[in-house]
This record gives structure tokens, sequence and C-alpha cells, in this order.
């Protein structure tokens, strides 16, 4: 049976794809602040949240610039090979852009860079994939906004409304008198566990944090002498956890992106 025309959808916006734009962009300011920064750092990033990466952007903002792109077009930048480095020595940071990671170009030295993001690691809530760091147990009896983790003296019952998604997560409880019950404790996670969906949200609902958002250096150039360093320790990261807006993680390029980029030096 034909379509009937009359079921076609229309859009009422329009919008064009900026993905060679943008590339384009991002590979010209990376080239346009090497000369204007004397060091740039390859980090990491572990336990990816937005918002705390643009924390890490708002106080590093008066005397660097961060680049959280693409990870091809950013070595790109620099230079696969000593034949195509804008400046000496830039090409060997292209080997560390790998995984979630970025670049900071910045006036601070690698000693103040590294004491900053050694000191900054809030937790967050985990998300699912990630390991467990400790064990958590819903107490029996009446349930709490934090199940234990606070003397119940300064903590609140759990609100009744809540208890219908409880159920739905697998939580035997009950309503008695307007407070949610558990007959019996219940576990919802043991230390390294691969959480599920349905744990971090138990997690959530509870207020227990398990993520500790971290920024890793891997290694930093340094313009004056073409030294380049590399931070002991420091692992390559792997996998990508996609953020939203201006600061997600777009692993790879397509090779037609690369077009026009000699026409931009």
């Amino acid at each position: 049976m034909p379509k009937s025309k009359r079921a076609k959808v229309l859009h009422l916006t329009k919008t064009q794809k900026k993905g060679k734009e943008l590339t384009l962009r991002l590979y010209a300011n990376v080239r346009e602040c090497i000369p204007q920064y004397p060091y740039i750092y390859v980090f990491s990033v572990e336990n990816m949240r937005n918002n705390y990466l643009k924390d890490v952007r708002t106080e590093l903002a008066s005397d660097s610039r961060m680049f959280f792109g693409k990870t091809r077009v950013m070595a790109k930048a620099l230079g696969d090979s000593p034949s195509t480095e804008p400046y000496p020595s830039t090409s060997l940071l292209s080997a560390h852009l790998t995984g979630p990671c970025g670049l900071l170009f910045s006036h601070r030295d690698p000693q103040s860079v590294l004491s900053y993001f050694s000191t900054f690691h809030p937790l967050s809530y985990a998300r699912a994939g990630i390991l467990s760091t400790r064990s958590f147990t819903l107490p029996a009896g009446t349930l709490y906004t934090r199940a234990g983790e606070i003397p119940e003296s300064e903590d609140v019952p759990l609100a009744h409304s809540i208890e219908p998604t409880l159920r739905k997560l697998g939580v035997p409880t009950k309503l008695m008198k307007g407070r949610v019950e558990l007959d019996e404790p219940f576990e919802v996670c043991k230390e390294g566990d691969v959480l599920g969906s349905g744990q971090t949200t138990l997690l959530k609902i509870f207020g227990v944090t398990m993520a500790e958002f971290g920024v890793e250096v891997r290694a930093w150039w340094l313009k004056g002498t073409g030294q380049t360093e590399v931070v002991k320790g420091a692992g390559d990261g792997g996998g990508g956890t996609r953020g939203n807006g201006v600061w997600e993680v777009e692993m790879g390029a397509s090779d037609e992106e690369f077009e026009g980029f000699d026409d931009q030096e």
C-alpha cells in the first residue's frame, strides 16, 4: 500500500551542519595559540563531568586557554611528524592525544599546573559501567533520605512519592502510615562491582557519590627550548565519556575534514 502523502512530518526549523567549519576553526585556534603561550600541556580527564571541566577552565582563564575537541584535529595542528610540526618537538605531544583528553596552553609552569590538578578532585554521582568504590546497603526499617549515611537525628524520612520508583528498581519496599519501610536490609552494590543503571539510580536517590572527577597531565612542552617531558605515572586513558554542549568529546575525524588545513597556516 502506498504511503500517504498526508503523513509527512514538516520540520519548521532547519540547521546546517558545521562539522568541517568547526574542525578548521579548532585547527586554526590551536595553531594560533602555540606562539602565544610558553607551555603546552596534554591532559586527560577521568569521570568526565562538564560542570567540573568548566570550573577548571574558569580557574585557568586568566592566563591559559583550554581545548577539548577532536583529538586527531589537535594532533594535526601540533604536527604528526618533525616535517609538519609548527615549532620544534610539538609533534611529540601528538602521541599522547588519545582517549578523553585535551590541550592546555598556559603561562603557568608545570609545578603550578600539576599542583592545581592534584588538589581538584570533586565527587559526583556514579554512572553505569564504572566500578563501585564501596559497598552500600539499605538498612531495614524506615528509610531515610541518606539511608544511614548520617545520623537519623540529622536526616528526614524518605518521601512516600519515591516508593513506587524504588519498587521498580527492585527494592522490596512498602508504605506504612505514609512512611517507606523495608523489612530486611537490601544490598545495592558491593565494592568492586560494575554498576548498572538501576544501581546508579539508587545511589543517586540516597545521595551516595562514588565517581571522582580528575584531570591528569600526561605530557608538557616548553616553547623556549622545545623541551618535551612525559609525566611519570600518567596513563593514556581510554574510552570516551561523551558530554554535552561545547565540552563534548568527539573522537576521531574523517579524512575529508583535514582538507584545507594547508590553507589555514
